[in-house]
């Protein structure tokens, strides 16, 4: 019975320590991406606000926009579409 109990007692240890791990894991991560949004701000393309073609440069080439539209169709058995295509 005393090994029992040394068990359980373990056991509960161990999933108390885990708990706590994790809710740190959970509250550092959530702390850093407030952080990092608050303070570091987002970054704008060069040629994202030109009018001189700067958004002729990012269209996607047509072999490779029918083979994203094939690759939809047959996941989503012909009941998907491609709305829009935007590359980063």
């Amino acid at each position: 019975m005393d090994n029992l109990n040394t068990a359980l007692g373990l056991l509960v240890v161990g999933m108390v320590t885990v708990f706590i791990i994790l809710c740190l894991v959970v509250v550092i991560g959530n702390l850093v991406i407030r952080l990092t949004n608050r303070f570091i701000p987002e970054t704008v393309p060069a040629g994202g606000k030109s009018g001189d073609g700067g958004s002729a440069g990012k269209k996607a080439h047509p072999q490779k926009l029918a083979a994203i539209i094939a690759a939809v169709d047959v996941a989503t058995q012909g009941k998907g579409s491609v709305e829009s295509i935007e590359k980063k």
